[in-house]
């Protein structure tokens, strides 16, 4: 009985307006903001990803950073970030899906962050177009660009989305290097780093990044382990490269102060 509830409450708030019901993030890195009621209550409830939020509040003060955020979706770590640096700081969050990006607009346009630019685009290491995988589902949190072992098909429900090179947009001019990157990008984290490996190895930002396949993890650590960095597994005491797979793991670049667990 109660499934047969919550099947009808969602398709009656997919549907009505109620679900841009504004409301107040209640925990985490953007405590305080305004939201919107549904789907996701998870992040303006403060319940998603608390390990995640802990990590961010022990970066402390970071007024006039620039923040990069890939793999936006509705945009809580965006807004939450946007928030923190204040208007000298800068957060960039990309988002391919366009229906997770109209949501993430309404939530900055909802909290007067001009500063906080939003990209309707999918980053990675060359610019064009991609097709973002579906599977019928554009509500999903986990369309995505094909993993190396994935064929694309009409069961995948392929959309056409804009990719971008994030090294090219900072050498434009329409980014700021970044003290921060966030990465959630579903198997293709590998890829969008090697779009900004220039700025990277420049800049040695700190990174969060969420790894989804062998192939994604192992592409990120041929990339950052050569720059010095040290990493930790958010939410746990490991920092094995083994069984990193449906982790988040932090690196930091070695001697910036920023308390690390031992690797």
């Amino acid at each position: 009985m109660r499934q047969v509830l919550i099947r009808f409450l969602d398709r009656f708030l997919a549907l009505t307006r109620l679900q841009y019901w504004p409301v107040r993030v209640r925990a985490g890195v953007a405590a305080g903001a305004r939201w919107t009621l549904y789907p996701w209550s998870s992040y303006w409830r403060g319940t998603q990803e608390p390990a995640m939020h802990e990590t961010l509040a022990r970066f402390g003060d970071i007024e006039g950073w620039s923040c990069w955020d890939l793999g936006a979706h509705f945009g809580v770590y965006s807004v939450g970030l946007a928030r923190h640096v204040g208007p000298t700081g800068e957060v960039a969050a990309f988002e391919p899906n366009p229906v997770s990006f109209k949501r993430l607009e309404r939530h900055r346009r909802m909290n007067g962050l001009h500063w906080l630019k939003t990209f309707e685009a999918a980053v990675s290491d060359r610019s064009g177009t991609a097709d973002l995988l579906t599977y019928g589902d554009l509500r999903s949190t986990t369309t995505h660009l094909a993993y190396e072992s994935e064929t694309g098909g009409s069961a995948t429900q392929p959309v056409g989305v804009r990719s971008v090179v994030l090294d090219e947009l900072v050498a434009a001019g329409q980014l700021r290097s970044p003290d921060f990157i966030k990465v959630d990008v579903e198997g293709h984290a590998h890829h969008a780093l090697a779009g900004a490996r220039r700025t990277i190895t420049a800049r040695r930002p700190i990174l969060i990044v969420a790894f989804h396949s062998e192939p994604e993890a192992q592409g990120v650590f041929d990339l950052l382990m050569p720059l010095g960095y040290e990493h930790s597994v958010v939410g746990t005491d490991s920092g094995s490269t083994h069984a990193v797979i449906g982790h988040d793991l932090l690196f930091v670049p070695r001697h910036t102060g920023l308390p690390v667990r031992d690797c």
